[in-house]
């Protein structure tokens, strides 16, 4: 009889083996293996531990570098100059783009950091800037601390619309041109809703009324924002006048301003309510003004005699009355002059230079007195 082969259940395993077999496994991965596992040395477990934190920071060393080199590369070369504009409440963190932008600094955090070590956030000022490369941080925050002024533009007393707009051309540098100017002024009814003192001059220029003064100009500037700024002065600065004389003898604010501009270029600043004068008692009496102002307006230049003998509707040697428009923005003076002038029995005047080279004025009642005073 053969031998029998040994079989055992591992190798044809049944339910109760299977059973057996995982109640086995389930109970040896519960037991506590520590006691027979191979002890672990600290010391490597530190020096693993250190090799780590060096890897990482070989890493971070690396980035920065690397940013710093890319930061490097892109200021600003030495001596170059760029134009950086800070505007109205812009902060310490927005500037400090700007000027990493513009490669004036390496990083955000050299502008910021410093500027909160001097306590300079609030000193910082708006304004337009020129820098340079190669500037430090503490030289362009002294910059930016220094107020910048705004360029502005002077309107003389007595000017024209077109004298004021070459000037705006000058100031704008060529950007607000004197043709877009003029234009701009050529209609006050396009102002009238804003501005009701306009309202009289209809579909005039807004000769006048662009009152003399200092004012501001930016790259902002155009020539309608320009004669905004000029047409609310006006309204400031004759909201308190006493208009109720010129309206007494029958004339309109707008026909007061045309009186005023005329008193502009007739008068001293020691004469010019006495000169009002002479001029309310010819319209009273409905003689001509016969005003040398209202000639050079028309011819722009001291007028000849053929001049004055020339037709035209601003030729107050031939028509009566006043001109049709004013003939220049006159001073807060000569209104004040218009709204109050001399009560005087004067129908001419007559003023020339004297020794010293101030004018000397000569008022009379009659043309007999009047000629008598030149010849």
């Amino acid at each position: 009889m053969s031998p029998r082969k040994q079989v055992t259940y591992s190798q044809h395993p049944n339910h109760a083996a299977r059973a057996a077999h995982a109640k086995g496994e389930k109970q040896f991965r519960t037991y506590d293996t520590s006691y027979i596992r191979p002890k672990r040395s600290p010391v490597v477990a530190v020096l693993g531990i250190l090799v780590l934190i060096a890897a990482i920071a070989a890493i971070i060393f690396g980035v920065f570098t690397f940013l710093r080199g890319c930061n490097a590369s892109h200021l600003l070369p030495e001596g170059e100059q760029v134009e950086i504009v800070v505007v109205e409440g812009e902060g310490p963190k927005s500037i400090a783009k700007t000027l990493l932008d513009a490669g004036l600094i390496e990083s955000s955090a050299s502008f910021t950091d410093r500027v909160n070590e001097l306590g300079a956030e609030s000193a910082l000022q708006p304004g337009t800037y020129t820098l340079t490369g190669g500037q430090s941080v503490d030289e362009i925050i002294a910059v930016m601390r220094t107020p910048v002024e705004a360029p502005t533009f002077t309107v003389p007393e007595g000017s024209t619309i077109t004298q004021v707009a070459n000037i705006v051309a000058e100031a704008s540098q060529g950007k607000i041109t004197a043709d877009d100017f003029i234009k701009a002024s050529s209609d006050a009814s396009k102002f009238a809703s804003e501005y009701p003192f306009l309202a009289d001059a209809g579909n005039a220029s807004l000769e006048g009324f662009l009152f003399p003064k200092t004012y501001p100009i930016d790259d902002k500037s155009t020539a309608e924002s320009i004669i905004r700024a000029m047409l609310s002065q006006y309204a400031t600065e004759t909201a308190t006048l006493d208009w109720s004389y010129p309206e007494g003898q029958g004339l309109s604010h707008y026909d007061a301003l045309k009186l005023a501009s005329i008193v502009e270029k007739e008068s001293d600043t020691d004469h010019r309510a006495t000169v009002a004068s002479v001029f309310y008692n010819r319209l009273r009496d409905v003689w001509q003004l016969q005003s040398d102002a209202t000639v050079a307006y028309f011819v722009g230049h001291d007028p000849t005699p053929e001049d004055v003998n020339t037709d035209n509707p601003y030729n107050t040697y031939f028509n009566y009355g006043l001109p049709p428009t004013p003939i220049n923005s006159p001073s807060l003076e000569c209104l004040k002059a218009v709204c109050k002038p001399e009560e005087t029995t004067y129908f001419y005047f007559y003023f020339e230079p004297d020794d010293k080279g101030n004018m000397k004025y000569t008022f009379s009642e009659t043309y007999e007195e009047h000629r008598a005073a030149f010849e």
